[in-house]
């Protein structure tokens, strides 16, 4: 059973909940989901691919990833720092009640809001002024992951697929791989900086990559053996 090391897409499953109270937050696990009423009819229940060390899962779980064994099942904990972060205090703002008033938003505790571009929860509402928590639900808790590492992936479309759907969250491309020269449609026309972005990331993660050629197209035939989720920082 293969080790993994930095760079390596790897193919898993998780089950995450919050230490404290074992409050399940997030699942690959239909099942799992529709028994703690997560179930979101939109969502993918399914493994996801994921590029180890490369920021597309907490720092917590990304770092602990590293010298795990394909084919093997744990159970990762993550303390707070190294997950969402600690509460931070200065994002906690007492804010006027008026403002919510004039946007037509009746403020009450447990409500999410938009304060000027940010988003925030309402904990308290009174004496005409509300206080809202702009830090991350689950900032200041603790972890626990059950992971079960299905496979590394060897497979050169099936990794570009991936850095698709988790880097720009692009769903429906199609990649054609020909003497090591990449050609990749999707449905949304990029702009050109994001194309170069996106060829410098695959450069990064698949040297041996020849030219690489992004379009837009149509006619997409999206590559269905590919088992991949939209990535959700887990």
């Amino acid at each position: 059973m293969a080790q993994l090391k930095e760079k390596d897409f790897v193919e898993l499953e998780y089950t995450a909940k919050i230490k404290e109270d074992s409050f399940i937050f997030d699942t690959t696990d239909e099942k799992i989901a529709k028994d703690n009423n997560l179930f979101d009819k939109d969502a993918e229940y399914k493994p996801i691919t994921i590029c180890v060390g490369q920021g597309q899962l907490i720092k917590g779980l990304d770092k602990a990833l590293i010298g795990k064994e394909t084919g093997k099942s744990y159970k990762i904990e993550i303390k707070a720092e190294e997950a969402y972060g600690k509460k931070n205090a200065k994002l906690i703002q007492l804010i006027q009640t008026s403002k919510f008033l004039k946007q037509n938003i009746q403020p009450m505790p447990g409500l999410q809001v938009n304060i000027d571009g940010m988003m925030g929860l309402i904990k308290t509402v009174s004496g005409g002024r509300t206080l809202v928590d702009f830090n991350h639900p689950l900032s200041g808790k603790d972890i626990v992951y059950d992971v079960k590492i299905n496979k590394t992936i060897e497979n050169d479309k099936e990794k570009i697929q991936s850095i698709l759907k988790i880097n720009l969250g692009i769903k429906d491309s199609e990649v054609n791989l020909e003497n090591k020269n990449v050609k990749i449609n999707t449905k949304e026309d990029m702009p050109n900086e994001l194309k170069e972005e996106l060829k410098k990331k695959i450069k990064e993660l698949l040297p041996d990559i020849g030219e690489i050629t992004v379009q837009k197209s149509e006619n997409i035939v999206p590559n269905t053996s590919s088992k991949l989720e939209e990535n959700k920082k887990i």
